[in-house]
């Protein structure tokens, strides 16, 4: 992660790099986007630049946008007018703080799901959850549901405690967690790994590593992943608004910074946006409670 000062100097410079530029700009008020950081602070700003810029032309206002790590989003919610973040933080910012789903956004094989599986070097002799007691594993983020979270709930239904009868399990430090568990397994370094399937899919998309060099001995049902949700202090029109813009960006939408055309959906590495329900995050919100889990963890 880059230090303090280099975080407000990117910061500043999405900022910037999402003001408008025209006759106008003065007159347009400014909102802020808390952006949940996935694989780097550096990566979320260069994916959500233009599609800031982009959502506020067409609504005729400014975004402010702030990478967020997912630790620190409940100390700064106060300050946000809107989020995208994934779906167990939604659940978080929904109980404690009253923000309301937009809509989610759609890539890889599951539209807008994730599924967390948990994966083993083919050659390891490893096939079920029950021959990882002993072993080692890398988990994902632990605020990640289906790096984390969804691996939990499989590991606890097949009577495998991850703090007793594993050997051995940690989370990778810095950016780029999920490339880490994947390569931390390929590379033999742990028995098994826990990450969302279409971190693998992308990796294996890239011929970074090859299906085939896995077994996937265990997987969760699909649950919602990353979404937009606006904050209690936004006007229901503008909320409305926004989600109607977001529903309604296609492939071929595009965004002009610095002499750049941008495909706005490539840079942001989706495939677009689908309406959704708060109702539709009780998967999730059961799956918390089962593995104790924020927002209803007992200590």
């Amino acid at each position: 992660m880059p230090g303090k000062a280099t975080a407000i100097i990117l910061v500043l410079l999405a900022a910037i790099a999402c003001t408008p530029k025209n006759d106008n700009e003065g007159e347009r008020p400014t909102y802020k986007i808390g952006y949940m950081i996935c694989n780097s602070e550096k990566e979320t700003l260069e994916r959500f630049i233009p599609f800031s810029k982009y959502m506020g032309d067409k609504l005729g206002v400014n975004f402010e946008i702030i990478a967020i790590d997912t630790i620190n989003f409940s100390r700064e919610i106060d300050n946000l007018d809107f989020v995208h973040t994934n779906s167990l933080l939604y659940i978080m910012l929904n109980r404690f703080n009253g923000v309301e789903v937009l809509a989610a956004e759609e890539k890889g094989s599951l539209g807008h799901k994730s599924q967390g599986i948990i994966l083993t070097r083919k050659d390891s002799g490893i096939t079920e959850l029950g021959d990882l007691k002993g072993k080692t594993m890398i988990f994902g983020p632990m605020l990640a549901p289906t790096g984390f979270m969804a691996q939990v709930d499989l590991l606890q239904e097949a009577g495998v405690d991850p703090e007793q009868d594993l050997a051995f399990y940690t989370i990778p430090p810095g950016s780029f967690k999920h490339e880490k568990v994947i390569y931390g397994v390929f590379f033999d370094k742990y028995d098994a790994g826990s990450i969302p399937i279409d971190d693998l899919e992308i990796m294996v998309a890239d011929n970074r590593v090859a299906m085939e060099d896995f077994n996937i001995i265990a997987k969760n049902e699909a649950i919602p992943y990353c979404n937009f949700a606006v904050t209690q202090k936004i006007d229901e029109s503008l909320a409305r608004k926004f989600k109607e813009v977001l529903l309604a960006i296609s492939e071929d939408d595009k965004v002009e910074i610095d002499g750049e055309t941008i495909k706005v959906l490539d840079r942001a590495l989706v495939s677009g946006f689908v309406d959704i329900n708060d109702g539709d995050f009780d998967i999730v919100r059961e799956m918390a409670r089962r593995t104790n889990m924020p927002p209803y963890q007992k200590y």
